[in-house]
């Protein structure tokens, strides 16, 4: 799944549009390396994103197309 998708799907970030934003910006980074919006997300990835002062490191527990709001929680883990 892209990058992207998958900061929408698990609703780290509100809308698709916004990740692919931050990703073009260089405020994402995946296992420490700038990530475009097509990096393909796999199992176990540390994903960080800066926003502003804040900054999100999650690491990725699982991979879906589709997710609800309870489900989209159990995709990452918070670091």
């Amino acid at each position: 799944m892209r990058l992207d998708k998958f900061l929408k799907v698990s609703r780290l970030v509100k809308r698709r549009t916004v990740a692919n934003e931050l990703c073009d910006a260089k405020h994402v980074e995946v296992n420490g390396k700038v990530a475009r919006a097509s990096y393909e997300v796999k199992t176990d990835d540390v994903i960080s994103i800066q926003m502003g002062a804040r900054e999100i490191r999650a690491r990725v527990k699982d991979v879906r197309e589709f997710a609800t709001k309870d489900d989209a929680a159990l995709m990452y883990e918070l670091l």
